[in-house]
């Protein structure tokens, strides 16, 4: 079973996904788009809405962070997905409480599950990188 900390993360990826397809409208137009999807996901999105938005409004300095360590590839050029899983865990690496080593494993998962074979390692790489500048780890 799935920590309930796990679902909303996986859950404010899909919005950040859904936000950034939608070029980046306020998060409440994505949220409301996507609570047509019945209750169980209106409880997952409501969860998930606070971090997606922090997140989102983050996005800028948190890319930079990214472009930062990540050699020869702007943010724009890192897949969709990897990209939001990035500025995710990131986000709250720099951000928030959460234990670094808990962030970045909860982001390698996500990569498992949503991105491709490569992606696990890449995101793992790119988040080692950044904590240690951080001196988080």
């Amino acid at each position: 079973m799935l920590r309930s900390e796990t679902k909303v993360r996986a859950r404010a990826l899909q919005l950040l996904y859904a936000w950034e397809q939608q070029g980046r409208p306020p998060m409440d137009r994505v949220v409301l788009r996507l609570l047509v999807g019945g209750a169980a996901w209106r409880d997952a999105v409501e969860r998930a809405e606070p971090l997606a938005t922090s997140v989102a409004e983050a996005a800028s300095r948190v890319d930079g962070e990214i472009a930062e360590v990540v050699e020869n590839w702007r943010p724009e050029r890192v897949g969709l997905v990897e990209r939001n899983i990035l500025r995710l865990a990131v986000y709250e690496l720099l951000a928030t409480t959460v234990p670094p080593r808990v962030v970045i494993s909860e982001a390698v998962q996500l990569a498992h599950w949503f991105a491709g074979t490569r992606a696990p390692a890449f995101v793992n790489g790119v988040l080692d990188a950044i904590a240690r500048r951080a001196g988080k780890l």
